[in-house]
């Protein structure tokens, strides 16, 4: 398997937490803060990405990612694996759920990557999510706030259903 970057936005430390938990499940994968300033080199740095937000106001990005989304869109991801997870409150924001997510989807899907790691959404309760197409959310949907007891297991599930696209 090639070089893992998984690269997450955090501003309270969930998104963290939950990054550490998909390297831990992946093995051999390198985080990168996308605070600490990240350029199109370093996405282009790595064969696989995993790319993680927060959902913040009223479905937007979180705010460390603002700056790094330009970047995103200038780096080359051509033969590049992408799998996408984010994390959002389904109760208090249940019409934006994990929006923040498909704004880094948008950002990667017409620029050469193949995106792997789509959830379905009905094992999830909220009422609304950009994040969804046919069903299934673009990457992993996590709610620390309200259903934290099923991260580990939704982890465990979903880095067994991407590792195998990785190169």
């Amino acid at each position: 398997m090639g070089k893992v970057g998984i690269f997450f936005g955090t501003s309270t430390g969930n998104t963290e937490t939950v990054a550490e938990k998909i390297a831990s499940a992946i093995g051999d994968a390198e985080l990168k803060n996308v605070s600490d300033g990240i350029s199109a080199a370093d996405f282009e740095s790595y064969d696989n990405l995993v790319l993680g937000t927060s959902t913040w106001g009223v479905g937007d990005l979180q705010d460390d990612w603002e700056s790094a989304i330009g970047e995103l869109q200038n780096a080359n991801l051509s033969g590049k694996v992408v799998a996408l997870f984010g994390l959002g409150d389904s109760s208090s924001y249940s019409d934006t759920f994990v929006n923040g997510m498909a704004r880094i989807y948008d950002a990667v899907k017409g620029n050469g990557a193949t995106v792997v790691g789509a959830v379905d959404a009905s094992d999830y309760t909220y009422d609304d999510s950009e994040a969804v197409q046919d069903g299934k959310f673009v990457g992993l949907a996590i709610d620390e706030d309200n259903e934290s007891s099923k991260t580990d297991g939704r982890i465990a599930a979903w880095v067994a259903n991407i590792k195998p696209s990785f190169k």
